[in-house]
């Protein structure tokens, strides 16, 4: 492929600048005397409006019939109350429905180099994995699994600590 020459290319065509318009002096005038215009309308009624006298005074009424005084409430409920018993039902708090522990499979391999490489890598997290060869109807295959582990809150933070090694593949299920 032959060198490309750039000097010979020449200068890039760059659009010429926009004009600005003009100052809409129309509407600056026609503002300008709105405005005075106001001023002015406010001006000349500053000193039309009537005169109200603020110094009268206004005598208040005599009361002819004073309020009568508020009864004493009686609240019935609160007697009732005290003299009630209320029973209540406790129900016997439920028991698991499922005690077995859980376990991880990670993946399931047909070389068993590769479920032992796997093992490897959950071992650098922290995790101690388990190869067991199962024979199914394809053969022989290998299963990595983690566990047993109590609860599944365990189970879920070792398997977020495998999807941050790159692990996204393991599964989370009851022990058989």
């Amino acid at each position: 492929m032959a060198p490309k020459d750039y000097v010979s290319r020449g200068k890039s065509q760059t659009p010429p600048p926009k004009e600005t318009p003009p100052l809409p002096w129309v509407r600056i005038l026609v503002t300008t005397a709105l405005i005075s215009g106001f001023g002015y309308f406010l001006w000349s009624i500053k000193g039309s409006a009537p005169e109200t006298d603020s110094k009268q005074i206004i005598e208040p009424k005599e009361k002819t019939d004073p309020l009568p005084k508020v009864p004493k409430e009686k609240w019935d409920f609160i007697d009732a109350l005290d003299h009630q018993d209320i029973e209540v039902d406790v129900p016997e708090p439920a028991e698991p429905k499922d005690t077995r522990p859980y376990k991880m499979q990670c993946g399931s391999f047909r070389l068993k180099s590769q479920a032992e490489e796997m093992k490897a890598k959950l071992a650098l997290v922290g995790l101690e994995a388990n190869v067991k060869g199962t024979e199914g109807k394809n053969g022989l295959w290998y299963r990595v699994a983690v566990g047993p582990i109590e609860t599944k809150r365990e189970a879920e933070a070792q398997k977020h600590r495998a999807r941050k090694l790159g692990i996204p593949t393991c599964q989370i299920w009851r022990w058989n």
